[in-house]
């Protein structure tokens, strides 16, 4: 069961009955509730809740971003809404990496002691040969972004490029267990029909029980075709849709008897966000489609 927070950070929630939560927890709650096929209810008095019956509880914001609250770095007290500022930009505690982080040092500590550790760091002095091994592990990053990069403007050049925006909708399988989907309707592409379809935790038995979520999806070719269709394709935000996702190209060819592509992962960048969108009615989204000429 979640808690409802006595001071929730901003903004809060408010049940019908007046019991508050902070929006991490509704959002929790809502997703929770779209895994299990039930309606989300307060943890406190089990009222309802959705997406339109809590309310914000302005008065409850106000009066918590004007409490103090203690810096986690510095132990100093500072009002809740100045706390984040205070956190990433003034406080000399927070946490600091050594600008020769990029040639392997490892020190991390708070912001004052930067520059005597700087000033005594060993990795300028290293030779070449004893840096290689940091210098390799960022080339090798460096490479992937790049290869990403290259990738997606060699499939721009492609003569067939495509693109749909979709709309994922809730559906439960009949088996005795009703595991939840999502599938969009049919699209056009390329002369041919298709579909998207997503799962959670791979339709793992109980997800709600999971507090580390994800979603995989798959793109279904839902006619027939005589030409196999090396397919690539991805799925980015669209003019629709707020979903936070990175970019990451999947390609499969598809022939009458492989129909569907493996599932890949949507790349969420967190659970939270993953809530978010099991909170929510429908998942909008837009995909890409390149189809690789023989």
């Amino acid at each position: 069961m979640l808690p409802v927070f006595l001071l929730p950070p901003s903004p809060t929630i408010q049940c019908s009955m007046g019991h508050l939560m902070c929006a991490g927890c509704f959002t929790h709650l809502l997703a929770d509730g779209r895994l299990r096929d039930q309606s989300a209810t307060c943890p406190n008095c089990r009222t309802d809740i959705g997406k339109t019956t809590p309310s914000r509880n302005l008065a409850v914001e106000k009066a918590v971003s004007e409490l103090p609250a203690e810096c986690q770095y510095c132990s100093k007290e500072f009002p809740n809404k100045s706390i984040d500022y205070h956190e990433s930009t003034e406080c000399e505690d927070r946490p600091t990496d050594c600008k020769y982080a990029r040639i392997g040092c490892k020190w991390r500590g708070p912001l004052h002691e930067v520059s005597s550790h700087e000033g005594n760091c060993a990795h300028p002095g290293k030779s070449g040969a004893d840096v290689m091994v940091a210098l390799q592990a960022h080339d090798a990053k460096v490479a992937e972004e790049k290869k990403l990069f290259l990738t997606l403007i060699d499939l721009l050049s492609y003569e067939k490029i495509i693109f749909n925006d979709l709309q994922l909708k809730p559906y439960r399988t009949d088996e005795y267990l009703h595991r939840l989907y999502y599938e969009t309707s049919r699209f056009s592409a390329f002369n041919h029909q298709w579909a998207v379809k997503a799962i959670i935790n791979k339709s793992q038995r109980d997800p709600h029980e999971s507090c580390e979520r994800n979603i995989t999806y798959q793109l279904m070719l839902k006619s027939k075709t005589t030409n196999p269709l090396p397919m690539h394709f991805f799925i980015l935000r669209g003019p629709f849709s707020d979903i936070k996702v990175d970019t990451k190209i999947y390609k499969h060819e598809f022939v009458d008897t492989d129909t569907d592509s493996p599932f890949k992962l949507l790349p969420l960048p967190d659970t939270a966000e993953c809530n978010r969108l099991l909170a929510a009615k429908y998942i909008n989204f837009r995909l890409i489609m390149f189809l690789a000429s023989k």
